[in-house]
């Protein structure tokens, strides 16, 4: 193909094996597609396109990755924003029969659907930092590195230390956005056995996100890159990511606490509601 289709804050270059993705730069640009700059996305790593009506006289051409393709995708679990997903592209509506001739074009080479057995969308490339609100965590290819900060870490993890994890000894990556209650990066480790991991504010494998701390378009790409490196270094079926769902018990022990904090009024109703209704929703 060869063509290039331009929508808002993005435009896909059509090639014949592959769709290089370049976003905008802008202040109205999600932050997250300014940190991605471009994307080359093979046509072996997409199960499918589809163009759909959108908001305000726009249409929408979106193409769905395969599961483990695209290590930003896995990393983000299927919590991403709708405007933050870098696999889709804003349209305005007058460009509808456009977009439909290169969903077709696309479609028309897709292979199959199933999950990839390797990562086929290349992963930011390290180095790669960011502050959260309890240290500092930072990935050079080789080791995630997390240096405690002395006014937000938990005395659990002062006592532990500054921590380094050879990704060699990695066994996955799981990321909670930031945009929800809890968000956190854990780092799982191959020799973590079968019990349930701490809270992320008492493990030391773990640094905790909160208001203005590991905003997406940071933590985000971090999560991806070391996942993609732990693949690389061991690529194993039990390498997959577990962002899983909790143990009830642990749930109803983060209830217990935010009633606490709302009895306290260190939480408003509203709050109390909603980030009760998060953790049910994890059962």
């Amino acid at each position: 193909m060869g063509d290039v289709l331009a929508g808002f804050h993005a435009a896909w270059e059509f090639e014949s094996d592959s769709v290089l993705i370049r976003y905008e730069r802008g202040i109205r640009t999600p932050k997250l597609f300014q940190a991605l700059g471009e994307r080359r996305v093979p046509l072996a790593a997409l199960a499918s396109v589809t163009l759909t009506p959108g908001r305000r006289g726009t249409v929408v051409l979106r193409a769905e990755p395969r599961p483990g393709a695209d290590p930003l995708m896995d990393a983000a679990d299927g919590q991403l924003k709708e405007g933050s997903d870098p696999y889709r592209l804003v349209l305005p509506a007058e460009r509808e029969s456009l977009a439909e001739h290169y969903a077709g074009e696309l479609r028309a080479r897709l292979a199959g659907s199933g999950p990839a057995g390797h990562h086929l969308v290349a992963a930011p490339e390290p180095p790669l930092h960011f502050k959260a609100y309890d240290g500092k965590a930072s990935f050079d290819g080789g080791a995630v590195r997390f240096r405690w900060s002395w006014t937000g870490a938990s005395s659990t993890k002062w006592k532990a230390g500054d921590q380094s994890f050879p990704v060699d000894e990695l066994g996955g990556v799981q990321w909670r956005s930031p945009e929800v209650f809890e968000g956190h990066l854990r780092l799982l480790r191959r020799d973590a056995g079968a019990a349930p991991p701490p809270q992320p504010d008492q493990d030391p494998a773990a640094v905790v996100f909160g208001l203005g701390y590991g905003p997406v378009h940071e933590s985000l790409p971090f999560a991806a890159a070391v996942l993609a490196a732990v693949r690389v270094a061991a690529p194993a079926p039990a390498l997959s990511l577990t962002a899983g769902r909790r143990d009830p018990a642990d749930i109803a022990e983060r209830i217990r606490h935010l009633g606490e904090l709302h009895q306290a009024g260190l939480v408003t109703d509203e709050e109390f509601a909603v980030k009760k209704a998060e953790l049910l929703a994890e059962l």
